[in-house]
């Protein structure tokens, strides 16, 4: 059983098998065992089923979806364990990658809560406020989008707010319904600007998947 998060407690059953003296003929036979040997079995007939009906090029698009799940899902955990002040280096240089102009950090002037400004085009018209927060398992609350928006005052009606963990209801909320615009960057969506973007990423390998060019020996 697993009461809360972290936490596994014993059954009335699994206390009964310690009081008793088990032989490994018992846990073979036993009705939990058999259901989860049953399901595994079916798992690998399934998986290689797939394998047999798939073609070279769906085998290719299979493994590099999985290798590009396990880069992100390395890059999340990358980013979780940084020093604060470079993950919001990190966002700045990541939005400046997508295309907006010059950023400034203010983080570590005691501004109030905004962590970077960045300007929306080259010629700088319009201005972006930035807040990042680098969570663990904590969500963002409501309150702290408020704060956000406060923070912003009269200077611009747009900011972004990224986190490693995710929104509450009532932040996302609060966002939506703000005369501000605010966009929200959850981790996963944060991790995919990240890989699109190539930041904090590098490319490893590069491979080109020919086919027959039907059209050149038309004039056969």
């Amino acid at each position: 059983e697993f009461p809360k998060r972290g936490m596994v407690k014993i059954t009335d059953k699994g206390l009964k098998a310690l009081n008793t003296e088990l032989k490994l003929k018992d846990i073979e036979n036993s009705e939990n065992f058999l259901n989860f040997y049953d399901t595994e079995k079916d798992k690998n007939v399934k998986s290689k089923e797939n394998v047999i009906n798939s073609t070279p090029q769906d085998l290719i698009d299979e493994g590099f979806t999985l290798i590009e799940n396990e880069v992100k899902t390395e890059l999340l955990e990358k980013l979780k364990v940084i020093d604060p002040y470079y993950f919001e280096k990190v966002i700045l240089i990541l939005l400046k990658r997508m295309g907006y102009g010059d950023f400034i950090e203010t983080s570590k002037s005691g501004d109030g809560g905004i962590d970077g400004i960045i300007n929306e085009d080259k010629l700088g018209l319009d201005k972006i406020y930035i807040q990042v927060k680098r969570y663990g398992e904590n969500k963002v609350r409501e309150k702290e989008i408020r704060n956000f928006i406060g923070a912003m005052s009269g200077d611009t009606s747009k900011g972004i707010f990224v986190t490693t963990s995710s929104f509450h209801d009532g932040a996302v909320k609060k966002a939506h319904d703000a005369l501000h615009t605010i966009i929200l960057i959850d981790g996963n969506k944060l991790v995919d600007l990240l890989h699109e973007f190539n930041v904090g990423v590098q490319i490893k390998s590069v491979y080109e998947v020919k086919e027959l060019d039907l059209d050149f020996f038309d004039g056969e």
